[in-house]
């Protein structure tokens, strides 16, 4: 019997949404910095895209409630790509969501949202539902209070989505260092240590 939680994410299984990172709805955030969180979530999409994993970036009441999206985001998504602005609480119930998530015929769902416990949880427990494996990125989704993030995460638990860091989901889906483009892939990430780590490497190869 295969286990999901066993089974690697690939660039070829996987897809990314992106929930409601807005502008209107970030100074709330009090799980993390603002600035960390800008920060997670481009690069999490700056590699998926490296990588050639489809993205899908959504809105809720752009115009009226919460703004655009963030412009860090905006600046590293595709200039052709349709930021989908819905109504719906759970982006899953969006049909123009769903169906380009069906679309590209990849079982596993990578999702990342302001809030963890509502714009990230609720499409990926609807997508486990539907039959996904699903993953929330948790350091690419921020939420308003230390209780919202506990509750946000036990459901996610209890519904059977894997939680991860949006740089282990990344380098699981890059699976080999001695890829040609790991290097660019670790730029992307821009993780503090792999920096210092890059020029220890290169003051060693003067």
């Amino acid at each position: 019997m295969s286990n999901p939680f066993h089974e690697p994410l690939t660039t070829e299984n996987a897809a990314l949404l992106l929930v409601d990172h807005q502008i209107g709805l970030f100074p709330g955030v009090r799980d993390m910095g603002i600035d960390e969180l800008k920060h997670n979530v481009t690069a999490l999409t700056r590699v998926a895209l490296r990588l050639g994993i489809p993205v899908i970036a959504t809105t809720t009441s752009a115009d009226d409630l919460w703004g655009p999206l963030i412009p860090e985001l905006q600046a590293v998504l595709p200039k052709d790509l349709e930021v989908i602005d819905r109504s719906t609480v759970n982006a899953w119930h969006d049909e123009r969501v769903r169906g380009a998530l069906e679309s590209f015929g990849r079982d596993r769902i990578i999702v990342a949202g302001t809030s963890l416990e509502v714009c990230a949880a609720l499409p990926a427990i609807s997508a486990t539902a539907a039959g996904h494996t699903t993953y929330v990125a948790v350091d690419a989704s921020g939420t308003f209070s230390a209780t919202k993030r506990e509750t946000g995460l036990a459901r996610l638990h209890q519904a059977g989505v894997i939680v991860s860091d949006y740089a282990s989901l990344v380098v699981e889906m890059l699976a080999d260092n001695a890829h040609p483009i790991a290097p660019y892939v670790y730029e992307d990430l821009d993780m503090p240590f792999a920096t210092l780590v890059g020029q220890f490497v290169a003051a060693r190869s003067r």
